[in-house]
């Protein structure tokens, strides 16, 4: 594609006249990623980080190390019963099930399950897994996209810098959150992609933008709400910036403009068109789960703001985030990142042509989400519009993504910096700055290695773990007290102590109602998300069966013509009006039958789902009209 029309937008090192000289973004001033000898070195240099990971054992004590093995387990069973996207998850709540892929993003740990189910890694160890995989594909994300900004040596050290930070080694060492450790990936790639369809409006990168927003919702739509805003200013200001200013009249720049914001808005639409599927239902059926147990008590954010010495203080520890100031984790930006920003600036700053709005932004960016997390912003965060986008991050202090994100991008300043990029190599300068990123975090980059408190990973230890850990017993909006154990979690702790191997429950029929004489009922067959049962109603009155799952949109009954027969009647599915559990009940006709209760679609669901298949559609025939009009211009030009 011509770069007719676009000006240099950063000077290189050196230059006298930087207007006048090929920037990074010129076509072909690089070559092929995997051609590039500084993207394979800061691939490597990330051994350091991953080496924890290699250890024998696993870091059972972190805080969130257990939640993602039994999360990445419950997506198994799943899976065994051929679900590859699951809502309801069938164990959780000590078996009374929970829709917690409905609402949480599965993508990291449909990465794990793909480590275990066709790769043969443990559970432990394709949680490791995906945790490698972040830790790299973050630093390629990182490198590619400064590369095409401020060049090769800036690049290596941004991808340092975002590997090493602080708050990044916090998030897998010590809070263990797999999740937004794999968000790390798709944050650079966003900036990446939506920066290119803005200065050099290609479909490819529209293509690009549309896949990385979507695979950052689908992997956390917590840090999705934070990234968003910085997302759009920045795409508003590189619209602003690298507009055409030589169109004649109001209406000539205007339409230049749009010629400039349509590709990266298209990308974004794409990207929520691409990921509806999940979002859609999450947001509409939201209302459905009770939340106060994540948000009240001590997940109150009102107890998690940094004090501003904890941003520079060095301390490190294996704790969790605690009311007040006295954290036994750490919440530091990280003295190399804030001396290498700083320096960054200065010494490039002359060199910088429009290029010094983009630094402005991630400076303003850097600082805004600092205050944001600190005690000073208590008073935003209660602001009546403000304060709910703030307080979607839960803890004030997870707004600190944003700012490594941004500080990572400034540390890559002193990588354009005369000295540094004299020869666009390896140079001693260059590998002298790299070293001092990773030594600075040197001492952070361990895990604690534990034996699991529940035992080996099965039914019954997690329910154990869901006992010694209380925020897992999410339970729906029907629910009036959330239950501390359950007849299925009994169930399993006995085939345990029996010594044999705790296999699933073949049934959720509660049979304390039934007389046996007059009614009753039991299981036909049973799945994860479906049971099929016979029963027996001798009255004269319809009566109802109880099933040991919560209630909650999209589990529907029906009566079928036969085992296995086909349905012939849908029935309510209705929660029940004695006890606190909110538990299903289904109401059968006298006489007997087959009855099949079986989790379905909601309208958002289908909704959502049709979106997405649309937008993988209107993507792949944008795909191939490109492809095949570029081999027509080909054709035409030889």
């Amino acid at each position: 594609m011509s770069n007719k029309g676009f000006r240099n937008d950063i000077a290189p090192a050196g230059a006298t006249d930087s207007r006048h000289l090929p920037s990074p973004n010129e076509p072909n001033s690089h070559p092929p990623l995997w051609r590039d000898a500084l993207f394979w070195l800061a691939i490597g240099l990330t051994i350091f980080a991953v080496a924890p990971f290699l250890l024998p054992g696993y870091f059972w004590g972190a805080n969130d190390a257990r939640h993602h093995v039994y999360f990445l387990f419950e997506y198994d069973r799943l899976v065994q019963d051929g679900i590859w996207w699951p809502r309801w998850s069938p164990d959780f709540a000590f078996g009374y099930g929970y829709p917690f892929f409905n609402i949480y993003g599965p993508f990291s740990h449909f990465l794990g399950e793909l480590f275990h189910h066709f790769l043969g890694f443990d559970f432990t160890d394709a949680v490791e897994a995906v945790f490698i995989l972040s830790i790299v594909a973050s630093a390629a994300a990182m490198y590619a996209f400064v590369r095409s900004w401020l060049g090769r040596p800036a690049a290596l050290l941004a991808a340092l810098a975002y590997t090493y930070a602080p708050y990044h080694l916090l998030n897998l060492y010590v809070r263990a959150n797999l999740a937004e450790s794999m968000a790390f990936v798709w944050l650079p790639l966003c900036l990446w992609t939506a920066r290119q369809a803005v200065i050099r409006p290609a479909y490819r990168w529209v293509l690009g933008l549309a896949v990385s927003y979507a695979g950052l919702m689908v992997t956390s739509n917590l840090v999705i709400v934070l990234f968003t805003p910085l997302l759009a200013g920045y795409v508003l200001l590189l619209t602003l910036v690298h507009g055409e200013r030589r169109q004649a009249g109001q209406q000539g720049k205007v339409h230049a403009w749009l010629k400039k914001v349509i590709p990266p808005a298209l990308g974004g639409l794409a990207g929520l068109g691409l990921s509806a599927v999940f979002w859609l239902p999450a947001f509409a059926e939201r209302q459905y789960v009770r939340v106060d147990q994540w948000f009240d008590g001590r997940y109150a954010y009102r107890g998690h703001f940094v004090e501003w010495h904890q941003l520079f203080s060095p301390a490190w520890g294996f704790g969790a985030s605690v009311p007040g100031p006295d954290d036994t984790i750490s919440f530091q930006i990280g003295a190399a990142l804030i001396v290498f920003s700083v320096l960054g600036v200065l010494f490039t700053w002359k060199t910088l042509v429009r290029g010094r709005w983009e630094v402005l932004f991630f400076i303003v960016g850097a600082l805004t989400a600092v205050f944001v997390a600190s005690v000073s912003a208590a008073w935003l965060w209660e602001l009546p519009i403000v304060g709910s986008v703030l307080q979607a991050a839960q803890f004030p202090w997870r707004w600190l993504v944003i700012t490594t994100l941004c500080a990572s991008l400034l540390t890559a300043l002193i990588g354009h910096w005369s000295v540094v990029t004299e020869t666009q190599r390896l140079s001693l300068p260059l590998l002298t700055l790299a070293s001092l990123l990773i030594l600075s975090s040197y001492p952070y980059l361990r895990v604690e290695i534990r034996e699991p408190a529940e035992g080996p990973v099965s039914l019954a230890a997690l329910m154990r773990f869901q006992q010694s850990a209380d925020e897992m017993t999410g339970s729906t909006a029907w629910v009036k007290e959330i239950p501390t154990w359950s007849p299925m979690a009994d169930y399993y702790i006995s085939q345990e102590q029996a010594g044999g191997p705790v296999q699933p429950v073949d049934t959720k029929l509660d049979y304390s109602i039934f007389d046996y004489e007059t009614f009753g009922a039991s299981s036909v067959a049973h799945s994860t998300i479906s049971e099929e049962v016979f029963y027996y109603n001798g009255r004269e009155t319809p009566q109802r069966l109880v099933f040991n799952h919560f209630y909650y949109p999209g589990w529907n009954a029906y009566l079928l013509d036969g085992e296995h027969g086909r349905r012939i009647q849908q029935l309510p599915v209705i929660p029940e009006e004695t006890g606190t559990l909110g538990r299903m009940t289904v109401e059968v006709p006298p006489g007997s039958g087959y009855l099949l209760l079986i989790y379905e679609d909601t309208p958002p669901r289908t909704i959502g789902g049709a979106l997405t298949i649309a937008t993988i559609a209107a993507l792949g025939v944008g795909s191939i009209w490109i492809t095949v009009r570029g081999h027509r211009r080909r054709r035409r030009i030889e």
